[in-house]
């Protein structure tokens, strides 16, 4: 049976081109995107390849526990096996992670447990760190920031003269990659959690 994907996102969605064209390669499909901002990018480019796209103010609901409940509604509407946040600024409250637990599925620009949060301030601190590599880190979401178990990561060289805009667009193509990967093992049923351990089945 196809599995069902939501994303949400909260800002311009620059993976989410590469990974709706990766999970239309095998048995899945985005069935709708939810943005907690009207104008975003990832809403546009949802509506460009004509699927569903959701917007809710979080400002019209009495508290964050409202706003992922009202969510949550339209996931189970839906039939939504996964959820994948792209750019997703909120904070998933625990009714959310508990009805989706080991389902909801994050990228971030680092090697996780390094360097977690700071989602606009990565690539400066790693850079005003030293470090020679980075990389990015797909995880289930926990009830921590950036603190869930790791399904894939992948490494980058940071060179002498590396910038944050050159960093940035370096780890841009490979978390397009481990995402869509990542959502692929998911969605054949190869990813098995184990305590903090996510195991890749054979």
């Amino acid at each position: 049976m196809k599995k069902r994907i939501a994303v949400l996102g909260s800002t311009k969605g620059t993976d989410f081109p590469a990974v709706y064209n990766s999970v239309k390669e095998f048995n899945a499909e985005i069935s709708v995107v939810i943005s907690d901002k009207k104008d975003s990018g990832i809403l546009e480019k949802a509506k460009e390849k004509k699927i569903e796209a959701l917007f809710f103010d979080s400002k019209e609901f009495n508290s964050r526990e409202e706003f992922d409940d009202k969510i949550l509604e339209e996931l189970k509407k839906r039939k939504i096996d996964l959820v994948v946040l792209i750019g997703y600024m909120k904070l998933i409250s625990k009714n959310f992670l508990q009805a989706y637990k080991n389902k909801i599925m994050n990228i971030h620009p680092s090697l996780l447990p390094s360097f977690p949060g700071m989602d606009l301030n990565v690539h400066k601190e790693v850079l005003e760190y030293g470090c020679k590599i980075s990389g990015a880190t797909v995880f289930f979401v926990d009830e921590g920031k950036d603190t869930g178990p790791i399904i894939l990561q992948k490494t980058v060289f940071v060179s002498e003269k590396e910038s944050i805009e050159s960093l940035k667009e370096k780890i841009q193509l490979i978390e397009q990659e481990i995402l869509s990967k990542a959502i692929k093992l998911f969605c054949e049923n190869k990813l098995k959690v184990e305590g903090r351990k996510v195991k890749i089945m054979e």
